[in-house]
């Protein structure tokens, strides 16, 4: 089963569990608001990202850019705990494999 994480009143999260309830793919959805995700998920995040899972283009990170960059990694970890809406979205999952970030309609169709 797949893992989907991310913000529900997203609109790429949305455009994703619509994708995935279209196609009967079965999974489990993860919200950063209810659950923020753990240091071990961000480095596991970071580590198939090739760089921090951050969306430098919302409103959040953009916020927090200042701080974040110039922050050391232990602390660059819990601004992302803390501020969740600046992780990239959605982070499709497969057991602990990373399958994609954001929504891309072409590697959700090969889904099963």
């Amino acid at each position: 089963m797949y893992t989907l994480y991310g913000i529900s009143n997203c609109n790429t999260v949305k455009k994703a569990i619509n994708h995935l309830d279209g196609q009967n793919v079965a999974y489990e959805f993860v919200n950063f608001k209810k659950c923020p995700p753990k240091k071990i998920d961000i480095k596991r995040w970071k580590e198939a990202f090739g760089d921090w899972p951050v969306n430098k283009r919302g409103p959040t990170f953009r916020k927090i850019k200042d701080n974040f960059e110039s922050a050391n990694s232990t602390t660059k970890y819990t601004i992302l705990m803390e501020n969740t809406s600046a992780i990239k979205r959605p982070i499709l999952m497969k057991d602990d494999n990373v399958i994609a970030f954001g929504y891309d309609e072409e590697v959700y169709s090969k889904l099963k």
